[in-house]
């Protein structure tokens, strides 16, 4: 991959930052709020500062650079920040230590203006078009010893060849395309991502490539609006690259399912309204596609969604669902769901339950309306008390547990195929992975067999989780 001039400049900021910290030991802290896209953005931040002289480390009291990566989809998001900020705040009175903010938060004019005028002992605030210059700006801050802002409101470019510092060894985020044109009136994420654009086709195979040569066995690829991908460039007749015949979502999938290596493929997430036929054909035909796909649903009545500009109906939504499940074998499906919308009525929330009773997800990600600064729903006058809004998502988390409750019974007898990740969170005798499904299966088995895909035999279900066991271990290992 040829680096670009702005990413060679950058290397040689990397080298400089390490020249000033040569032969002293210095840690970094980072704190990654939201979704995967964020965690994908941490963890070019963690390879750029391990490339510095850098060392992780989980206690922000023994780190000389804390860095917060910020979310803004939800108000606590908000709340937690700050917080973490007062716990800094103690710790830089009693030692030296670099704070750097970045972000889709950042790109909110009223929070950085609120971080200056109440949190002045940060160092660096950062957005989300300007994350590969981070080398650059922390030179500048050790160098000039001046505080830096750099935040910019216009679509960044996509820069190839940073490097990156994986939290796994097994499963890799790929994001495949930056950016959104939906325009959800709830959503703040196009005002801080900006317009949607793709990855060259070439880009993402060899990364992919590199990843399966590196051991890696899970792909998830990752972008706002994942079904849209080179749509913008085919629309607006901007000229790409076409690369072992991609030219759209469906034909990546088809393209990444070849290579060798490569065992599951997940991808989130998708817009019910940019689901065609294609894509449906291309995870029905491929192996290595999981047969789980997250449908985003945020509303199960039609007026609703209007005002959410979903741009599709409860009657189009089912009626995919419905094709859906006709060609795609053993298919599951995710969702989430926002409650209490401003102007939703009780009436017009019993739509959602019903969807919810017809499709039966496997999984629901539930979220109570949050108003974001700079969006339509913001400016709506009907807004939805609060308490109204936490007895409708108890009525839906009441639900939806009840459908797990029930769901969970299929999987007792089957066997899994499951990717091994590590050793479980409560019990470290015990391993863990997931199914094709997303379920997490927890069993006894040797810690060779972290990194492997297994046939697990389901033994037992609980509510977040599935008991299983190895089918034909060998006897020796």
């Amino acid at each position: 991959m040829e680096l670009s001039k702005e990413i060679k400049e950058q290397n040689r900021y990397m080298e400089k930052v390490k020249e000033l910290n040569q032969n002293k030991t210095k840690h970094y802290y980072i704190l990654t709020m939201g979704c995967q896209q964020n965690e994908n953005d941490s963890e070019k931040l963690c390879g750029m500062i391990e490339q510095m002289g850098y060392t992780k480390t989980e206690d922000q009291k023994q780190a000389e650079i804390v860095i917060f990566n910020t979310c803004c989809v939800r108000e606590n998001a908000e709340e937690r920040l700050f917080g973490k900020l007062g716990e800094l705040k103690k710790i830089k009175e009693e030692k030296e230590i670099i704070i750097a903010i970045g972000g889709c938060m950042m790109q909110e004019k009223h929070i950085t203006d609120k971080i200056k005028a109440s949190y002045s002992f940060v160092d660096i605030l950062f957005g989300t078009h300007t994350l590969h210059k981070f080398p650059e700006n922390l030179y500048k801050l050790l160098e000039k010893k001046t505080k830096q802002e750099d935040i910019i409101d216009i679509e960044g470019k996509i820069y190839e060849g940073l490097p990156i510092k994986r939290e796994s060894k097994y499963q890799a985020s790929v994001t495949i395309m930056n950016g959104c044109n939906n325009f959800c009136s709830y959503c703040i994420v196009p005002y801080v991502r900006g317009r949607e654009r793709s990855r060259k086709p070439k880009d993402i195979i060899e990364e992919v490539k590199d990843l399966a040569q590196n051991g890696y066995k899970e792909i998830i690829l990752l972008g706002q609006n994942v079904n849209s991908y080179l749509r913008v460039e085919k629309e607006k007749n901007i000229q790409f690259e076409e690369y072992e015949g991609i030219n759209s979502f469906a034909t990546l999938l088809k393209a990444i399912n070849k290579i060798e290596g490569i065992e599951r493929i997940r991808f989130i997430s998708p817009h019910p309204k940019d689901f065609t036929d294609d894509v449906i054909e291309a995870i029905a035909s491929c192996k290595k596609v999981c047969k789980l796909v997250h449908l985003p649903l945020q509303a199960g009545n039609s007026k609703v969604l209007k005002e959410m500009n979903r741009k599709y109906t409860k009657e189009q939504y089912l009626k995919l669902v419905e094709k859906m499940k006709k060609s795609i074998q053993n298919l599951t499906l995710s969702t989430d769901i926002i409650v209490g919308f401003p102007g939703e009525t009780e009436e017009e929330f019993k739509d959602t339950l019903d969807v919810v009773n017809k499709v039966k997800f496997e999984q629901v990600y539930m979220f109570i309306y949050s108003r974001r600064v700079g969006t339509p729903g913001d400016r709506m006058k009907n807004q939805i008390p609060e308490k109204e809004k936490h007895e409708r998502f108890n009525k839906l988390k009441n639900l939806v547990e009840n459908q797990i409750a029930e769901n969970n019974k299929k999987y007792i007898n089957t066997i899994q195929k499951v990717l091994v990740e590590g050793t479980s969170k409560n019990n470290d005798k015990m391993l863990t992975g997931r199914t094709d499904s997303n379920k997490v299966v927890v069993f006894e088995g040797n810690k060779k067999l972290i990194g492997t895909m297994q046939n697990i035999e389901i033994i037992s279900e609980h509510m977040w989780f599935l008991r299983g066991q190895v089918k034909n271990v060998p006897q020796k290992m």
